[in-house]
């Protein structure tokens, strides 16, 4: 078994009310955003769980289920940020230019933001030899160059994978934040070997459609509940400091039609609040959080 080193020093402890406080660009202290992850996998491969049992090879029912959300689920998920005027960061598998690449164009044309998420899910960052995984965040950055005319400045490992080295990587092919660590409800500096890396909260375990309903087995209602209650409770807390309040989304879950009830819930009562929050993306978090000050947000 690899052993890893057990002295942590990615970034200094710092409890929240200690900090300085600073406002978003509009004033206000709670900054929003919706995170819709946008996939492909490979089949034969094993695309993650469902809600039925244990799957087993060629993994067909995950592969169609998942299939599902890009040919049917994202275009509910689109009308519905539409209609609200709510902005995404998409988190895109490269492969979708080559698998269904029209799907992505609407988003584009909403001037959304495109966020590095691997070649596929159907790997793991956390599994590649160092030079493997170096040419896969080149691939991925190249790609996205060639079909958005610029590089990703965000990434997010599918399956929130990470190797030792994917900070340094990340910065080593020109990425600015990152997505994989959600230690905070604000954004943070993150120590690597070539210099510092944003940290952008990401509800990796917690206002994410599928550790909730999947592995948690929450109800639809109580999903939406779990997103509103924290966003209430961020609002309110906002007095004191700025926080991030970040909600996942996966286009095969939330794009169900009894689903996409529950995200018009959720988007009817955020912007009812529209005064009081900035809907952003965690690009726009990271670089306002970048140009603030020397020492508001502390670097290791």
């Amino acid at each position: 078994m690899e052993k890893f080193d057990t002295k942590f020093d990615r970034y200094p402890f710092s409890a929240i009310p200690t900090r300085p406080v600073y406002d978003w660009p509009n004033g206000t202290r709670l900054a929003v955003y919706f995170a819709l992850n946008v996939e492909a996998f490979e089949f034969g491969r094993n695309p993650g769980a469902d809600f039925t049992s244990m799957p087993s090879a060629p993994y067909h029912r995950g592969y169609a289920y998942r299939d599902y959300g890009n040919r049917v689920g994202i275009w509910r998920i689109l009308d519905l940020f539409n209609n609200f005027n709510v902005p995404l960061a998409i988190l895109n598998n490269a492969s979708v230019y080559d698998v269904c690449p029209e799907i992505l164009v609407p988003f584009r044309e909403r001037g959304d933001e495109f966020v590095g998420h691997g070649m596929t899910n159907s790997e793991r960052q956390a599994e590649m030899e160092e030079a493997q995984e170096r040419k896969m965040l080149a691939a991925v950055r190249d790609r996205m160059i060639a079909e958005e005319g610029k590089p990703p400045t965000g990434w997010l490992g599918p399956f929130i994978s990470q190797s030792p080295k994917t900070p340094e990587l990340l910065l080593e092919n020109g990425y600015t934040y990152m997505m994989d660590w959600f230690f905070d409800e604000q954004p943070q500096w993150f120590r690597t070997d070539r210099g510092p890396i944003m940290a952008v909260p990401y509800p990796s375990m917690e206002m994410n459609d599928i550790p909730a309903i999947i592995n948690r087995g929450a109800s639809d209602d109580e999903f939406t509940k779990i997103v509103l209650d924290g966003f209430d409770q961020q609002l309110e807390d906002s007095a004191k400091y700025p926080l991030v309040c970040a909600v996942s989304l996966h286009t095969f879950l939330m794009g169900q039609p009894h689903r996409a009830r529950q995200l018009r819930r959720i988007l009817a009562h955020m912007t009812a609040h529209r005064d009081r929050v900035w809907f952003a993306t965690p690009g726009q978090i990271a670089d306002h959080v970048a140009g603030l000050p020397e020492g508001v947000v502390a670097k290791p």
